[in-house]
């Protein structure tokens, strides 16, 4: 960015140019010397130096624009931003059951089992999100972090892409799952901590039950999101035949609606039923928006001089005119 500090300045092109210019209109014949007869000088052809003069004025003239756009002080701009965050710390909490491979979600027009559609809504999340620290636990019978608390997002969407089915022993340990984010997230000094936590089942696993893991999470001041995924009624299920076809099969997953719903209002938390791929989207968008980071930014510019790069050149054209002046243009008398 390229700004004028003082562009008032610039009007004095419009005054000295045609000051300079009548000038040498009015003066350019103003030299004379007396001869008896001009018969003789018409006869003599009109020479290259006579057809280029006006190169002295138009340098001139361009000594003067330079000069003036100098004392205008031209200046280069370069932004900064200083960002203060009030950063949050986030676990994705991911489950990785086998009831997870129901494939009663659509994405572009595909028929996709629920881990999947989980993990490309989770991927858009984390591009959301800005200055934040992220991490990712993964449960099934037995939970585990998958990625701990991290800024380098490429890293933990490397980490997300390895999630599969059949990582841990099959189960639903929920109580688990919000056991190991509370340790992951306890030893925060983050203002706020949150746990989004996906599952489709109900707890049936681990040795933690659910509420006393969320009430274990209130008291470190954590908010755990919850998120049921899955149809409501029967799912179509994938299993192999005896000639080892894909064949698919209509299963009841049942989702601990009201487990869920109370885990949330314990730690003031809020619970979110997805039936499709559509809403499982808005869902991760509804807590975006409910998760903020607050931000403070202080902008500034810093210039610099730029009238050198006009004065110099100007100074150059003008030894060069006083040089032309004196040599091949010089003018008798």
């Amino acid at each position: 960015m390229i700004i004028l500090k003082d562009p008032l300045v610039l009007v004095l092109i419009i005054i000295l140019i045609p000051l300079i210019l009548a000038n040498y209109i009015l003066r350019r014949d103003s030299g004379n010397l007396r001869f008896s007869s001009l018969s003789y000088f018409k006869k003599i052809r009109q020479g290259n130096s006579a057809r280029l003069r006006h190169i002295l004025i138009a340098l001139r003239i361009l000594i003067i624009v330079l000069l003036v756009i100098a004392l205008a002080r031209p200046q280069s701009g370069k932004a900064h931003s200083k960002v203060t965050t009030e950063g949050i710390d986030i676990i994705l909490a991911l489950d990785i059951s086998g009831s997870m491979l129901a494939e009663d979600f659509n994405l572009n027009d595909k028929r996709r089992n629920r881990l999947y559609v989980a993990k490309e809504v989770v991927k858009d999340f984390i591009k959301w999100r800005e200055n934040d620290r992220i991490g990712m636990v993964v449960f099934a019978g037995q939970s585990y972090t998958q990625c701990p608390l991290t800024l380098d997002y490429d890293v933990l969407l490397q980490f997300l892409e390895k999630v599969e089915i059949g990582m841990v022993e099959d189960g639903t340990a929920i109580g688990s799952a919000i056991g190991v984010c509370v340790n992951r997230l306890k030893s925060s000094k983050a203002k706020s901590k949150v746990v989004i936590l996906l599952t489709d089942g109900r707890n049936n696993a681990g040795e933690i039950d659910p509420l006393t893991a969320a009430e274990l999470a209130k008291t470190y001041d954590m908010k755990i999101y919850t998120v049921g995924a899955g149809t409501k009624g029967l799912a179509p299920y994938p299993t192999k035949n005896l000639f080892g076809f894909t064949v698919y099969r209509s299963l009841q997953i049942d989702i601990d609606d009201e487990g869920l719903t109370e885990i949330a209002n314990i730690t003031d938390g809020k619970y979110f039923r997805a039936t499709d791929t559509e809403s499982l989207k808005e869902i991760y968008k509804q807590i975006d928006n409910l998760e903020k980071t607050k931000m403070e930014v202080a902008k500034y510019t810093e210039y610099n001089e730029l009238f050198q790069y006009l004065a110099i050149p100007a100074l150059g054209m003008f030894l060069f005119e006083i040089v032309l002046a004196n040599t091949r243009f010089r003018k008798i008398p």
